[in-house]
């Protein structure tokens, strides 16, 4: 039986994948809940969504802090007063340090809208992504979900989802389409993290499995590889 998991959700828009991961947890899908949602954007839609549903929230303007040092410090002390099990980034338009990565490392997921590791990296988020895959003629797109580490998405891949691009896909229509599936799949990927099923070995990410014959802490598949998971 998996434990229930506490989940931080960092997001900067309108939070569409912030309302799958809610939608998850409220069905029983996920063996956990949201337990706080934090942005740099004090107008993001994300947060609205996480006050309808109670959740906590922390609005940290980046501008209000003259270093990053700053920012992430601030954001590091305020995550770990909810006690996270997981941290998600959903559509969080802030590249975090390696420092602030390490606290989290094993335990903080991304979900990128295109087939890692093609069209990632910095300056690929959001509309930039779907531009950049119409214009290279690209005929498969989709999106990845992956634990985070020190290189901008590059950590290890957890799950993908393949979308056709058409020959009349537009940047919205392609968006839509990716989006869609990005709604599926993160939920999923939190799933078998709650259910102790990522093992991650070396760049490379082993799903488990059956929850009934593995450890039901997700952080003990972590630990059985050597990753620390230290605040």
């Amino acid at each position: 039986m998996s434990r229930r998991i506490r989940i931080a959700v960092l997001a900067s828009g309108r939070g569409s994948d912030l309302q799958a991961i809610m939608d998850a947890c409220d069905r029983g899908d996920i063996p956990g809940a949201v337990v706080v949602v934090a942005s740099d954007n004090p107008k993001a839609g994300a947060l609205e969504r996480a006050r309808r549903a109670g959740i906590p929230v922390i609005v940290l303007a980046v501008r209000s802090f003259p270093k990053r040092e700053q920012f992430e410090a601030r954001l590091l002390e305020a995550l770990q007063s909810y006690q996270p099990d997981l941290v998600c980034l959903a559509g969080f338009m802030r590249i975090l340090s390696p420092a602030f990565v390490q606290h989290f490392v094993g335990r903080m997921m991304n979900i990128h809208p295109a087939l890692l590791p093609a069209f990632g990296g910095v300056g690929m988020y959001g509309e930039h992504v779907h531009r950049a895959v119409l214009d290279r003629g690209v005929r498969v797109s989709g999106c990845t979900v992956h634990f985070v580490d020190d290189v901008p998405d590059g950590g290890p891949i957890i799950l993908q989802a393949a979308v056709p691009v058409g020959d009349d896909d537009t940047i919205s229509s392609l968006a839509e389409k990716i989006a869609d599936h990005e709604h599926r799949l993160y939920p999923e990927a939190i799933r078998l993290f709650a259910e102790g099923r990522l093992r991650r070995e070396g760049r490379r990410v082993r799903i488990l499995p059956s929850p009934e014959t593995h450890p039901s802490n997700p952080l003990d598949a972590l630990e059985s590889v050597g990753v620390s998971h230290e605040d």
